[in-house]
């Protein structure tokens, strides 16, 4: 496998897990020879002082631009997408999660690109139900939760039908990724804690998956590693990937905060589900109130709300057995990592 090299372009390579994806790719320890690794996206990219790294400014969204990054490519590792619930309209993000993948999934046939993994998430079968132990077999949610759940089940779909005709494809589905530069959890966490008031929804029971970005990024190596290695077992397959116990949202990341410096005041403070949830719609409607005059994203919404109060369990025994994935970095590996980045912040 490590005979000829391999050329790569991750889409969504300045993103926060895109950024991890590169740095696994660049490592010396890869067990894929890289050749060249091309960053897609729209956001200037991290510093990588490596002669392998190229970067193509574009959108998912320009079927041109995605056409033109994949000449000369083997393999695409497809991470780009919108992550919202809540302030960007439907059709945006149909567009770029829906729409995006099918260009790249066109992009990879006219390029002759070979192997294509692709970042899903557990939120194609999330129903908003409660799903406890469940595995790759849980059917996809009928009705969608909004159009964020929607289009990543409609591009995992597409990406997985695609498995054919030269082209071998699968699929990722983390949940709860974290780590530092994490955009999207700690920080309104912090935020909360500096403003004297931190408050947790729910009642501290509900349980779901968590997965540090590092480990996610090197679940994308060892499936590609077995796309590349000709595994059939991986064609058209999509898989859960997580790497420990299932927590609750709150006092897992309460952690982190703690350990970077923030004081968490009150200690125990819980607010009820149904309260919290008529919250996020007016915190919803307020940002889309405001959104021509200036982005806002809300720290509270539907969404959130529901995710963080339901049970979400599931492991990763099929990624295990079909590409051997296990953690690379230990819990407390990646906690240390995190809180220094975030004391520094």
């Amino acid at each position: 496998m490590r005979d000829s090299k391999l050329n790569i372009l991750v889409t969504g390579g300045a993103g926060f897990l895109g950024t991890f994806i590169v740095k696994e790719l660049l490592d010396p320890a890869c067990p894929l020879n890289v050749g060249l690794v091309r960053i897609f996206d729209l956001k200037n990219p991290p510093a990588f002082r490596d002669e392998r790294v190229e970067y193509f400014s574009g959108d998912v969204c320009n079927a041109d631009h995605v056409s033109h990054a994949c000449a000369g490519i083997d393999l695409v590792i497809h991470s780009a997408a919108i992550i919202d619930w809540g302030t960007k309209t439907p059709k945006e993000v149909y567009a770029t999660n829906f729409e995006g993948t099918k260009n790249v999934i066109a992009a990879c046939r006219q390029n002759n690109v070979r192997m294509l993994v692709y970042t899903s998430s557990l939120d194609v079968v999330i129903t908003g139900k409660p799903l406890r132990n469940i595995d790759e077999s849980q059917p996809y949610a009928v009705k969608h939760l909004n159009m964020y759940c929607e289009s990543k089940c409609l591009a995992e779909q597409r990406v997985l039908s695609e498995n054919n005709n030269g082209l071998r494809t699968c699929a990722l589905r983390p949940a709860d990724i974290w780590g530092e530069g994490d955009p999207y959890h700690i920080p309104p966490l912090i935020e909360m804690a500096m403003s004297g008031f931190y408050i947790r929804i729910g009642n501290g029971k509900a349980r779901n998956q968590h997965v540090y970005a590092g480990n996610m990024a090197w679940a994308h190596v060892l499936a590609a590693k077995a796309l590349v290695e000709g595994d059939s077992r991986v064609y058209g397959n999509a898989y859960f990937v997580t790497d420990g116990e299932p927590a609750n949202f709150f006092t897992f990341f309460d952690e982190i905060v703690s350990r970077s410096g923030y004081k968490i005041w009150p200690r125990n403070l819980w607010l009820p589900k149904g309260f919290t949830y008529v919250l996020g719609i007016v915190s919803e409607f307020i940002a889309l109130l405001i959104r021509p005059l200036k982005y806002y994203n809300p720290k509270l919404s539907r969404f959130a709300v529901m995710y963080t109060t339901t049970d979400f369990i599931f492991g990763a025994e099929k990624a295990r057995k079909h590409f051997g994935f296990v953690p690379k970095y230990s819990h407390e590996e990646a906690l240390e990592r995190t809180v220094q980045f975030f004391k520094k912040k």
